[in-house]
């Protein structure tokens, strides 16, 4: 069997075992670093790396990381969430008291504990309900446990970090009434429902490892989660070139309105 062809069982071999579809991923991207996993740990061939991970739980929990990319801050392009905050937020809760969001791909939690400190500024922590999303496990255990690295709030607002986080030793505790704003669940966006009537969907800095045909399934599929003048906000990186396609308009730079 060559390298090829092993790669391509193994990606068959995850997709039954996992649900993730490793097809859907830019395969250069995917292999490359998968290939540097394996060999790491000291397997020559796909297919003896997945004999492997069938026996040891570790080597399986460390390769299902590497293909979950889990990159994540707090206020991550700060700009961006100036915008949400000045522009966006306004605009969805004119007429409403609250309003339902969708933090998807979420990783370890940074982003959808941004959101709910910035809606603080315009509704009672008790009305904001932030649903935040997953394919990894261990990504969504640290989030749910809310205890982060000064490097990962290095974005965030000094009044902010003061006001919502505890300092203990080197690590910074997410205050408990922010915590409670969140309801953390797995979720694979290739595979599994989505959310309905969301009036704030964010999903950022995960598109750009899927092709071109997943985008496109994952666009229309955000669309039909959104409520009519429901806002879609993407990474810095991911500016949707055809909008219109979908159903969407440019509201500001990196942020879509349902139409």
């Amino acid at each position: 069997m060559t390298e090829a062809q092993g790669y391509k069982e193994f990606v068959k071999l995850i997709h039954k075992k996992t649900g993730i579809d490793l097809s859907l991923y830019k395969e250069a991207q995917m292999k490359r670093r998968l290939t540097s996993l394996r060999d790491r740990r000291g397997f020559e061939t796909f297919p003896r790396y997945f004999e492997a991970i069938g026996r040891e739980p570790k080597l399986f929990h460390e390769l299902l990381d590497r293909m979950t990319i889990n990159v994540s801050e707090f206020y991550r392009n700060r700009q961006r969430f100036d915008v949400l905050e000045n522009k966006v937020i306004p605009m969805l809760l004119q007429g409403k008291k609250k309003i339902r969001v969708w933090s998807a791909a979420c990783s370890t939690g940074e982003e959808p504990y941004t959101l709910a400190m910035i809606l603080s500024k315009f509704i009672p922590l008790s009305q904001i309900e932030i649903i935040a999303t997953d394919l990894d496990d261990n990504a969504l255990e640290r989030a749910q446990k809310g205890v982060y690295s000064e490097r990962s709030l290095k974005e965030a607002p000094a009044e902010s970090v003061h006001k919502f986080f505890k300092k203990e030793g080197a690590f910074y505790h997410i205050a408990p009434e922010i915590k409670q704003c969140v309801t953390f669940k797995k979720h694979n966006l290739l595979a599994d429902p989505y959310q309905k009537d969301c009036d704030l969907i964010v999903c950022r800095n995960v598109m750009i490892y899927f092709t071109e045909e997943a985008k496109e399934e994952i666009y229309r599929n955000f669309s039909k989660s959104l409520k009519k003048d429901g806002v879609f906000f993407v990474g810095s990186t991911e500016q949707i070139f055809s909008p219109n396609k979908y159903g969407f308009d440019v509201y500001d730079t990196f942020f879509y309105k349902k139409r």
